[in-house]
């Protein structure tokens, strides 16, 4: 367990720091699966521009927060052994940037972190950007911040570039580096099944490995008579990083192939910059029953059938 010194990250203003709430707060970091990630530019910084349709699954991390005099964080979970060094957690820096934008009567007030990892880590899913982002909610909530959203959305900008749409916590239209966010078309209804075969890819390296001409964006519908209509536009909207991981990870190949050959799955596609994927099926049911069939053939991976929360 990493801890903080009481008063380690300074501190501003005035406020009220009564945080001994006793039943702590407990937050979700939810999954962030990108059905869609399309490369349209280069920025001069050298970051490139993308469009990508963001969602959340009802599967995720588990943050809770309880009071004490300093800032700690704890790993557990069956993916914590990633992450033991955690002094360059995204959470603890969430929490540094509260402190940061706010000042208290005494000493800055602090809080027991636990965070239970459930998801993989450098898996395409978000896990720590989502992590982030249920701290900077839930230590504003223990500590009764009265912070304004904007505030709130410029330090998860500060800490990396998925932050704000899991802050934001809604199926959403990611532009830019992941800055700009705009809502989702109306959805129709459907369950993920999320796969990753054990392995992690950085990345920086799939970024770099990516070869190709820069996709072409249309306008987004305002919504989707139905979910065929839903998946014909994502067919027109690919992930543009899928062949790049797939020259890293070739696993990432079996598993879209495995996905794509499970009865009722009407997509198969890499999320993010993977080596996570996911299968797109009508009913919870049938990603049920398709994460059963790949947990026979492939017990070694990592496998989660979820709903898509709505918006």
């Amino acid at each position: 367990m990493t801890a903080l010194p009481s008063g380690s990250v300074p501190a501003g203003g005035k406020q009220d720091c009564r945080a001994g709430e006793e039943a702590g707060i407990v937050r979700m970091a939810a999954a962030k699966v990108n059905l869609s990630l399309q490369i349209i530019g280069k920025r001069p910084d050298g970051y490139h521009e993308l469009e990508s349709l963001a969602v959340f699954a009802d599967f995720g991390d588990r943050l809770s927060f309880r009071p004490s005099a300093t800032v700690s964080l704890q790993v557990a979970g069956p993916f914590a052994a990633a992450l033991q060094d955690t002094k360059e957690n995204l959470v603890l820096r969430a929490a540094g940037g509260l402190l940061a934008g706010a000042t208290f009567e005494g000493n800055p007030p602090g809080a027991a972190i636990r965070l239970e990892k459930g998801l993989p880590v450098a898996a395409g899913l978000g896990g720590g950007s989502a992590d982030a982002a249920a701290a900077i909610d839930g230590l504003r909530a223990l500590w009764k911040l009265p912070i304004e959203p904007e505030k709130l959305f410029e330090l998860a900008r500060s800490l990396g570039a998925d932050v704000p749409v899991c802050l934001h916590g809604q199926a959403s239209i990611m532009r830019g580096v992941g800055e700009v966010i705009d809502p989702a078309p109306e959805l129709p209804d459907f369950s993920l099944l999320l796969v990753n075969p054990g392995v992690a890819l950085a990345t920086p390296d799939v970024f770099r490995a990516w070869q190709g001409a820069f996709s072409k964006v249309t306008d987004w519908p305002e919504s989707f008579a139905d979910l065929q209509s839903f998946v014909a536009t994502l067919e027109d909207r690919p992930n543009d990083l899928e062949a790049a991981a797939i020259s890293l990870q070739p696993s990432v190949r079996e598993v879209l192939d495995r996905l794509e050959a499970l009865p009722n799955c009407v997509l198969a596609r890499m999320s993010g910059s993977g080596a996570s994927c996911f299968g797109l099926f009508a009913t919870l049911q049938e990603a049920r029953h398709g994460a059963a069939a790949l947990q026979v053939a492939r017990p070694e991976w990592w496998v989660r059938a979820a709903a898509c929360r709505r918006q």
